[in-house]
């Protein structure tokens, strides 16, 4: 484990690799600021989902599609630690448990909130849903812009990446599935 003077000394050698004079004063606190930042940006890697969700559990004889859209979150691509902002559409039909609806976008967090590639993070929120909660299916999808690909790289100001994970009926039935993408198509033309 890294202590915090050894990540604060790592920010130091960073600053001095660009030319920045550490000792300036607008830098002089910026390497425990960026600790910090980290730690609350990286703060996913200390929680559980499971233990978010199962918090929240309740008996419900509801068995129709719970959708929850336009769910804004930051995370960081694991490739150049530079930032993902986007939106997440999560949605899960009930089988006898519904969740309390703030733990859906607190499981979005977790996930966001370690480095990431979209796939990987569109996956995990997904499976965890659907492992939790035992639902008759569970729908994500995430538009997100990827600030490597604007601020570097192709340069591609304002792309999105769109992708999607489909579990039980959203996956087997094309009516839910269009019933779930007719709801949160809206979001996508904002």
């Amino acid at each position: 484990m890294v202590s915090e003077k050894e990540f604060e000394d790592s920010i130091k050698k960073i600053l001095e690799y660009v030319g920045e004079d550490v000792n300036r004063e607008g830098l002089e606190k910026t390497p425990s600021r960026v600790r910090k930042a980290f730690e609350f940006m990286c703060g996913g890697y200390n929680q559980d989902p499971k233990e978010v969700i199962n918090s929240a559990l309740f008996t419900s004889t509801n068995d129709e599609m719970v959708v929850i859209k336009d769910i804004e979150f930051y995370s960081q691509c694991e490739h150049h630690m530079l930032p993902i902002i986007g939106k997440a559409h999560v949605a899960y039909i009930p089988d006898g448990k519904v969740v309390g609806l703030s733990k859906i976008p607190r499981v979005v967090d977790i996930f966001a909130r370690r480095l990431q590639i979209q796939e990987q993070l569109t996956e995990q929120i997904c499976d965890a849903l659907n492992d939790a909660l035992k639902p008759k299916g569970v729908a994500v999808i995430i538009d997100a812009r990827h600030m490597c690909m604007e601020m570097r790289g192709v340069e591609k100001i304002c792309s999105t990446t769109v992708t999607s994970a489909l579990r039980g009926l959203f996956k087997q039935n094309k009516k839910t599935k269009d019933e779930f993408l007719s709801i949160v198509s809206s979001s996508f033309n904002k």
